[in-house]
């Protein structure tokens, strides 16, 4: 199973069915944390080919990670791609004992467009599944449409503005989802009781003012999280570009700073044992 695309059956009908892949590190316990994971993409990729770097590390420090092909089935629109990701969260949270065990924590993650649908999920689930997931995790998160923020200019140089504004044009479409909480997220006003939060970008991130505003409105709403600003790093905007995803290796901040969200959870999370990194 492990790397290989299966149909997940997310309503218990077999009529809506989600591509997934599940990543098997090799230090998984009985219960192992269990990562719903959303690839990047700018809302405009369809089909995931390439193994997620992101996913592989967090599978490596002792998670299982099932990454959803969101794309395939709602074309990328909201509100069909926030159904469909909190379809698979929920799909998951019934079939937690099959992935890791009955005390396994549970947690969405995502990186860039990704993010943004762990951040809705995280939110529809606050609300509709309330004390069901354990934790959020949001790489370089794209969750505010204005675009506005300083850092984001310099998404000028990097080439990624136009592709990120076609990407929200995209996604929002004509179905009023700038205003809705669940689309972007960064707007939401509404913010106490979500899932604790790990948030992650660098100094070399047009998205790191966005990410930083929404960790400090989560603090501010009561909310437990751990926002990080890594050091600018070779390849870390590789890992939410699709186009220059090829040979991507995450910082290894990454995993340090996933082991740590891990252990620093309540509840079900005190079952987690960090394994010794061999790198």
């Amino acid at each position: 199973m492990n790397g290989e695309w299966k149909d997940m059956d997310v309503d218990g009908t077999g009529r809506c069915t989600m591509p997934f892949r599940v990543y098997d590190g090799s230090a998984q316990g009985k219960n192992a944390p269990v990562v719903l994971y959303f690839g990047g993409g700018a809302f405009l990729d369809r089909e995931r080919n390439d193994e997620s770097p992101v996913a592989r590390a967090f599978a490596e420090s002792g998670a299982v990670v099932v990454e959803a092909d969101y794309g395939q089935p709602s074309e990328n629109v909201f509100p069909k791609a926030l159904e469909c990701a909190f379809a698979a969260l929920r799909c998951l949270s019934g079939k937690r004992k099959q992935y890791g065990g009955r005390r396994s924590p549970l947690l969405v993650a995502g990186e860039e467009a990704g993010g943004n649908l762990a951040a809705g999920v995280a939110l529809k689930a606050r609300d509709q599944m309330p004390n069901e997931i354990d934790g959020q995790i949001l790489l370089s998160p794209l969750i505010d449409p204005l675009m506005a923020t300083a850092s984001f200019r310099e998404a000028e140089e990097s080439g990624m503005r136009e592709r990120w504004t076609e990407g929200w044009n995209h996604y929002l479409g004509s179905g009023g989802g700038f205003c809705h909480p669940y689309a972007a997220p960064g707007h939401c006003s509404r913010l106490s009781g979500v899932a604790p939060a790990l948030i992650l970008t660098s100094e070399d991130d047009p998205l790191r003012d966005e990410a930083a505003a929404y960790a400090a409105r989560l603090v501010a709403a009561g909310v437990k999280v751990t926002s990080r600003v890594l050091p600018a790093c070779r390849g870390w905007t590789q890992i939410y570009e699709a186009r220059a995803r090829c040979g991507c290796v995450p910082p290894g901040e990454l995993r340090t700073e996933f082991e740590h969200f891990i252990e620093g959870l309540d509840s079900r999370a005190s079952c987690f044992k960090r394994h010794d990194r061999s790198d």
